[in-house]
């Protein structure tokens, strides 16, 4: 007698999965000579390479992105031109190029983070390119531009000045070294100015010691700055005020000498003179061997 055979619950569902499949392939296969028909090649389809990741030539992107630049002012839309130049051709002198104007568009755009980030990027690649003195500049400026006001804390005037000193160390004989010079003094200015706001606080305070340690920063370390006649007017007043009248003196006869002409020279003679004394220079004092130090006294 024949043991019948026994059923599977699961051999209708893998029938029915087998069935599908047959179909599907069936399809795939009759699909495969109607590409001509207007259907379109399912291979191409569905796995061909995407075109929009196709290589450019780096002159193209390049040229795109300096006309967005240029022409159309579209500083975000250069930008992604020129780092897809460096994402496709990284090796080649156009990526070197366009890395730099990178640096220029973020700059231009106010990114200046991200200017100073190329910028440095374009010098540690590339120290010996003739354009490195400009990315050195770059980063200059993009610290030198966010200079805040003397209300508020320095370090980024600092880390201009820093800046600006390194295009004139490593690059003296460029054009960028003569205006690194002009902002330089612009940038002491600013700290001087710094200074003087808090040296004018402690005077109101009458915390006179304090207001001379803040004018003598200036008289001492930034002696070119527009700020130099009102400290040195503002320690004769502060000296006069706690009796130490030789450095009251010192610093009215210096002022004179400097800046005869000075609305700060009047207030400081006739200061010194209501205390019943001239003007006078003491040679030992630290005013006048400031001022002699740069050929100012």
């Amino acid at each position: 007698m024949t043991t019948p055979l026994r059923h599977s619950p699961k051999r209708p569902f893998f029938d029915r999965l087998g069935r599908r499949f047959c179909f599907a392939v069936g399809v795939i296969v009759l699909a495969a000579p109607l590409g001509g028909c207007g259907t379109g090649n399912l291979w191409d389809k569905y796995f061909a390479k995407d075109e929009t990741f196709v290589d450019q030539p780096a002159d193209k992107l390049y040229n795109e992105g300096l006309f967005l630049l240029n022409e159309k002012s579209d500083r975000k839309g250069a930008i992604k031109k020129f780092e897809e130049v460096d994402r496709q051709h990284p090796y080649s002198d156009w990526a070197r190029k366009s890395l730099l104007m990178s640096a220029y568009a973020s700059y231009q755009a106010g990114d200046y983070d991200e200017c100073i980030a190329n910028a440095n990027r374009y010098i540690s690649l590339h120290p010996g390119s003739p354009d490195a003195a400009y990315a050195q500049y770059l980063v200059a400026v993009s610290n030198y531009d966010q200079i805040p006001d003397v209300s508020r804390d320095q370090g980024r005037t600092e880390k201009a000045i820093a800046a600006l000193e390194e295009v004139i160390r490593k690059y003296p004989n460029s054009e960028y070294a003569t205006t690194a010079k002009k902002k330089i003094e612009g940038a002491r200015d600013q700290l001087a100015g710094r200074e003087m706001t808090i040296g004018r606080y402690y005077m109101d305070k009458r915390d006179y010691t304090g207001a001379i340690n803040r004018f003598k920063v200036v008289v001492t370390q930034y002696q070119t700055t527009r700020h130099v006649e009102e400290a040195l007017a503002r320690l004769t007043e502060a000296y006069m005020a706690i009796g130490v009248v030789s450095e009251a003196q010192t610093a009215a006869a210096v002022l004179g000498h400097n800046f005869p002409d000075s609305r700060w020279y009047k207030d400081a003679y006739n200061l010194v003179k209501s205390g019943g004394v001239e003007p006078q220079e003491n040679k030992g004092s630290y005013i006048s061997r400031a001022f002699k130090k740069f050929g100012l006294g």
